[in-house]
């Protein structure tokens, strides 16, 4: 029996009463729950304990449970781990014991109903104008973008600037795991994977996504992260003829971003020659944009850099357009 929308909303908001007042409002860019009584919040990229608690692990356990249910995914000890979103539009993570033997951990990604637009993230501090003028250009010229970072730097939100500034004649479409990406277009086409049942039935991956994304007409693709294998697609996509391509990647720096796409791609269950598949990132990938949130908490571009090609013997060549090493010191 399939639960009313209206009662789901109602009965996690009873569930989640604990953490439901955090998630009013855009301050709280991520809510973390490690076991029934300590609730940490991130501001401004800076961690906070709250005062917020729930009564016990029991608790806290039905409200995973009653979440769970709704979304059809199985939370049990054979299965620990839950990926699912809130009716706000929150992701929510959760693993449970035994494989979190302290108790329950949930972290919440806020969903933050008011994107930040490339005009803000300027205003924030978050790039300088040169740097702005330069990613404009290059969003305009069509190219093949990786938006690289580590966990928390900004990426996703840079992400959806970047892609926001697309043509309204164009078609995007967007691939996703967990959807947080909000273009302002007028033609957007937003896909999401989706995991299989407890018998693995009915799992469409990214990659699955991805490779019928390239029979629909896409005038843009954009992969909110890439993991694992769908790297090649991607890669091959954008050496045939697909650009204005954009995406995000876990990487320290440009170099590594390359690196990076490497492993994934050869993760993939095709064979290909190590040095064929680094001639192909190297024409597919035309600009690395890295971010980095710094020590205060703050998350600003430190490069943005042109991918030249690769010589078998030095490497990827790559030269930065702009490039900034220092923490500037602002907060968003």
């Amino acid at each position: 029996m399939t639960v009313p929308r209206h009662v789901f909303d109602q009965t996690v908001a009873a569930l989640f009463a604990p953490v439901f007042q955090l998630l009013e409002g855009d301050a709280v860019s991520e809510i973390m729950i490690n076991g029934y009584d300590e609730i940490y919040v991130e501001k401004r990229g800076r961690l906070h304990l709250t005062k917020s608690r729930f009564e016990s692990e029991h608790d806290l356990m039905s409200a995973l449970r009653n979440l769970s249910q709704f979304v059809g995914r199985e939370l049990s000890s054979q299965q620990p781990i839950l990926e699912a979103r809130l009716p706000d539009g929150s992701r929510v993570e959760a693993v449970i014991p035994p494989a979190a033997p302290s108790g329950p951990v949930v972290s919440i990604r806020r969903f933050r109903s008011q994107k930040l637009t490339f005009e803000r993230l300027v205003e924030l501090g978050a790039m300088p104008s040169e740097a702005s003028v330069l990613l404009r250009s290059i969003i305009e010229q069509r190219h093949n973008v990786i938006v690289a970072g580590g966990s928390g730097s900004g990426k996703t939100s840079l992400l959806n600037a970047l892609a926001s500034l697309s043509s309204n004649d164009e078609r995007v479409v967007v691939i996703e795991d967990s959807q947080e990406l909000q273009l302002q277009l007028r033609h957007v086409v937003q896909l999401e994977s989706q995991p299989g049942d407890i018998r693995g039935r009915g799992a469409v991956s990214v990659r699955d996504l991805l490779r019928a994304t390239l029979r629909m007409r896409p005038d843009r693709i954009v992969i909110g992260e890439i993991r694992g294998g769908e790297a090649l697609d991607l890669i091959q996509a954008m050496t045939s003829g697909h650009r204005g391509c954009l995406s995000t990647v876990h990487a320290t720096l440009p170099i590594d971003t390359l690196s990076r796409l490497e492993t994934m791609a050869l993760m993939s269950d095709v064979e290909m020659p190590l040095a064929v598949l680094r001639v192909q990132i190297a024409s597919a990938v035309d600009t690395i944009v890295q971010v980095l949130r710094g020590a205060d908490g703050s998350r600003y571009v430190t490069h943005v850099s042109q991918v030249l090609g690769h010589d078998p013997r030095s490497g990827y060549q790559i030269h930065h357009l702009f490039e900034q090493s220092t923490d500037p010191g602002r907060t968003e």
